[in-house]
């Protein structure tokens, strides 16, 4: 039986510059507890080539398909840096966004800065002011995430207009 000329051949997407690729995955301290996972809900979605994710992280999914899974590992420098001994503050209460109904030591809260709002972890709570730990909550720790990619599309032209991935899972406007 002759071949049909016009059969459509669908190319399976890689990730790449532009993609919107959805993953879920499973962080982990190297060879410690879990810190974060997405294994039983939506999938993370984001914008590849554009910084949404960290670099050494968007680097090592190049090239994956949907359904493969990798494991893998950053150190603190690829991630969130090394923790800084001088990161602790003392803050005015009042500058913390949101309401708080009791401030407690190892909390994370939301501050206001001249760089903008930034996260910081309670170290301890006076009446006026509270001294926090600026560094990022992963800072000096290898991290060890296993991936895999959901799903893997192109990204629309508002997308990579506004540098993020829209709908489920990614930013919504």
């Amino acid at each position: 039986m002759p071949a049909k000329l016009h059969e459509h051949v669908s190319i399976p997407m890689i990730v790449e510059k532009d993609t919107v690729v959805s993953f879920h995955y499973t962080l982990k301290e190297s060879g410690g507890a879990e810190l974060e996972s997405n294994k039983d809900g939506l999938p993370m979605a984001y914008l590849h080539g554009h910084g949404n994710i960290l670099t050494a992280l968007e680097e090592a999914l190049v090239g994956m398909s949907e359904g493969e899974q990798k494991h893998i590992t950053l150190s603190p420098e690829q991630a969130y840096g090394a923790r800084r001994e001088n990161a602790q503050q003392r803050v005015p209460i009042k500058h913390l966004v949101g309401k708080y109904k009791r401030l407690q030591p190892g909390m994370v809260v939301r501050v206001n800065t001249e760089k903008g709002t930034v996260n910081g972890r309670v170290i301890k709570v006076g009446k006026f002011n509270v001294d926090l730990d600026m560094n990022h909550p992963f800072a000096g720790i290898t991290l060890e995430f296993d991936v895999t990619i959901d799903s893997i599309r192109a990204a629309s032209d508002d997308e990579i207009a506004h540098g993020h991935a829209h709908g489920p899972g990614g930013h919504h406007h």
